[in-house]
């Protein structure tokens, strides 16, 4: 408004077409989560960029099933939890700042990691993952906290990666090329 009281026309249009895409960036709308109880939801908006057997540094020993969900500038970035249960861990680990739907921006980029304890014991494994642009992730969540599947859990600014781990015997519900959206599409289903 400023910029435009001062004369400065075209430069008060920028700084309001930057703000107009700020506030459409961190849109956050309401999801009717699915209540199925054995479904665990997509946490992000995306598109599904990989599904593998795989291990983690974060539980040793264990293999689990894990989904990658890849979002772009234009994909709502509020992630929501994919399960209900207890929050068991938050860990933060800095790294770098690859691309995000590079494989080695799983292993190398900055990151949050939550690990959920379902009512029955099992675990699941949400990361967030921060991309080339996406410099900041953001977690409101704590150790020893309830949540319920649909839940919102952070966000990652400006593009970036999300990915669930589940229990080995869990059938996925997704295939490469998805799109998926937080809080709604089931991705995996509980056995």
């Amino acid at each position: 408004m400023l910029a435009f009281v001062a004369g400065f026309r075209g430069f008060s249009s920028v700084l309001l077409i930057l703000t107009l895409f700020v506030v459409w960036f961190f849109r956050n709308p309401a999801r009717k989560t699915p209540e199925t109880e054995n479904l665990v939801i997509s946490p992000a908006d995306g598109r599904v960029i990989r599904i593998e057997e795989t291990t983690s540094d974060e539980q040793p020993g264990a293999t689990f099933r894990k989904i990658s969900i890849f979002m772009n500038v234009f994909n709502v970035h509020v992630n929501r939890m994919p399960c209900s249960g207890c929050i068991r861990f938050v860990r933060y680990r800095q790294g770098k700042f690859l691309s995000a739907n590079l494989d080695k921006a799983s292993a190398l980029n900055e990151r949050n990691t939550i690990m959920v304890r379902m009512d029955d014991g099992r675990e699941i494994m949400t990361v967030q993952i921060a991309g080339l642009i996406a410099r900041r992730i953001v977690c409101w969540l704590t150790e020893g906290m309830e949540v319920r599947r649909g839940d919102r859990l952070g966000l990652i600014r400006f593009g970036s990666r999300v990915e669930v781990f589940l229990p080995l015997g869990s059938n996925v519900l997704v295939k490469i090329g998805d799109k998926v959206r937080a809080g709604e599409t089931p991705i995996g289903e509980l056995i």
